[in-house]
């Protein structure tokens, strides 16, 4: 069976740069633990074909594959991790970095400003920073297999949940109306952002129970 668009997807996969055969990405345990030793658990990755929840040219490579089979693409920085712009590499106090207790060494890679940032160089008062990712610019492989169709639907909104929210809260599904009613009162301005999302990839409204509704309205 051919996957298509829209079909939900279990994927074991490598993703590498080409260029010094270096494993950014994988959840697969055994090599995992060759970037890391101290991993003891890798997770399943499930996603919806089309739906970019995976790099684009990887998304793209997905449909028309069959299940069980290996398979092994290269994927262009358009449609990988983006091109790499010089404007992204900027100068920063050093006195900003002291302030935040941390000392900047070239080659670190630091969070600032909510990203990932890696330090180039360092010199007197003036520190050098790269604000694109680290394989902007750069050719990438994806080794995978589909391992399976994925038809449960509580499996397939768990999977947006991981992919949007980064965790898992407890919800039911109404298949009668077609809504996926979840419990928790913190979520509300979440599911409203995300409503459309659910809607268009699974075909049910996402919503808040009525009685986290009322409480939430209490509140105010």
């Amino acid at each position: 069976m051919a996957i298509k668009k829209g079909d939900f997807v279990e994927l074991e996969f490598i993703g590498r740069n080409p260029g010094n055969n270096e494993v950014f990405d994988t959840n697969i345990l055994e090599e995992a633990k060759k970037a890391n030793p101290e991993i003891s658990e890798t997770k399943p990755l499930v996603a919806c074909v089309g739906k970019a929840m995976v790099v684009k040219g990887f998304d793209e490579a997905l449909e028309g594959k069959e299940i069980g089979k290996k398979y092994t693409i290269k994927i262009a920085p358009e449609k990988a991790f983006g091109k790499r712009y010089s404007n992204l590499v900027k100068i920063i106090p050093m006195k900003f970095f002291i302030q935040q207790k941390v000392y900047p060494q070239p080659g670190m890679t630091l969070a600032l400003d909510d990203a990932l940032v890696k330090v180039v160089s360092v010199s007197g008062g003036r520190v050098l920073v790269d604000f694109n990712n680290p394989l902007a610019g750069k050719d990438i492989e994806y080794e995978f297999t589909i391992k399976r169709i994925v038809e449960d639907m509580k499996e397939k909104v768990n999977s947006l949940q991981k992919f949007f929210f980064g965790h898992e809260f407890e919800f039911d599904i109404d298949d009668k109306s077609k809504k996926i009613i979840f419990k928790d009162l913190k979520l509300v301005a979440v599911i409203k952002a995300f409503a459309g999302k659910f809607k268009d990839i699974l075909g049910y409204d996402a919503e808040i129970l009525e009685k986290a509704k009322v409480k939430t309205e209490e509140v105010k």
